[in-house]
């Protein structure tokens, strides 16, 4: 983990040249806690792509403490201000249940977030932990989608159930559900179309493959979960909302960390949406995508040396 969370710090790079050096100047600048200390601070946070109701929420919580606490001097500031967006973040447990039961898991997305890599970095973790997993290619839209996750299933050891491009998803989801209940697989990971002719075709397509997993296999533990980009910041939202309206989305996976200036992104979504980010993404090796802690992030989005980096 120790590896992981130096890259971590080293991928929110540009968001802390961007947001944290910019809170430290505010911390040093300002000789007392008024109005224009918090504007300043406000202003800074939504710049960092936290989103103006995670921002606002932030800014009451600092501004309560400060007065509870009786703080005078604004650098004080700063390990609450740190504290509080921990708190944005924290959704209780960030459950991980599903690598306890038999389980599906419905990965969504738009095309070009890293959706079929995430799905192959997960799947070979599972493995890795002695689980047996089954891939399914049901975006098959695109042939570079089916492809790919056959490239990722090798890479990983796993098995994959797949029909040619243009074949009914719904039909490589029910195979593969067969399949994984009578190979007595331990999860089965289904990736998903991230385009198709139109935004209501997709959609349907999405309520379509739920209701086969539903019927066929009622059993299965159920997980549902989009990846986004985050070096697309707002953008993000905006397609986290829209999938939310067809699908009961229950994590998220935030690729490309390691390249943004928008790493608040993922207090936002957190925040403001109350669904946990599940896995974080800093690069494209195969050990790159780990499970999401937010006190490592937030810690590696300030820089702040905790505990986490003598962790295992």
């Amino acid at each position: 983990m120790a590896g992981f969370f130096k890259r971590l710090v080293a991928g929110l790079s540009k968001t802390r040249d961007n947001v944290v050096s910019g809170l430290n100047s505010i911390f040093h600048g300002f000789s007392k806690i008024d109005d224009d200390f918090y504007e300043e601070i406000e202003e800074m946070l939504i710049m960092g792509d936290l989103g103006v109701a995670t921002t606002e929420k932030i800014i009451e919580d600092l501004k309560a403490k400060v007065k509870e606490l009786k703080i005078k001097q604004p650098e004080e500031c700063r390990e609450l201000l740190v504290n509080s967006i921990k708190e944005q973040m924290d959704l209780g447990e960030n459950a991980y249940e599903f690598e306890n039961r038999k389980s599906v898991i419905l990965v969504i997305g738009v095309n070009g977030v890293g959706k079929t890599t995430s799905i192959g970095k997960i799947a070979a973790g599972l493995k890795a932990q002695g689980k047996k997993v089954v891939l399914a290619a049901a975006d098959t839209f695109r042939a570079a989608a089916i492809e790919q996750l056959a490239e990722w299933a090798g890479r990983a050891g796993v098995d994959l159930i797949a029909q040619q491009e243009g074949s009914d998803p719904g039909a490589v989801i029910y195979d593969a559900v067969q399949a994984a209940k009578s190979r007595n697989a331990d999860v089965l990971i289904c990736d998903t179309a991230g385009r198709l002719h139109n935004k209501k075709n997709l959609m349907d397509e999405l309520k379509k493959i739920n209701r086969i997993i539903e019927r066929e296999y009622p059993e299965a533990y159920r997980e549902n979960f989009i990846v986004l980009d985050g070096t697309t910041g707002q953008n993000a939202i905006s397609q986290l909302r829209e999938f939310k309206e067809t699908a009961d989305i229950s994590g998220i996976i935030l690729t490309k960390m390691d390249g943004t200036a928008k790493g608040g992104i993922a207090v936002a979504i957190q925040s403001e949406f109350g669904v946990p980010v599940k896995y974080i993404g800093v690069g494209e090796k195969i050990d790159d995508l780990q499970k999401f802690n937010s006190d490592d992030f937030v810690n590696a989005l300030f820089d702040v040396k905790g505990e986490t980096e003598n962790d295992d």
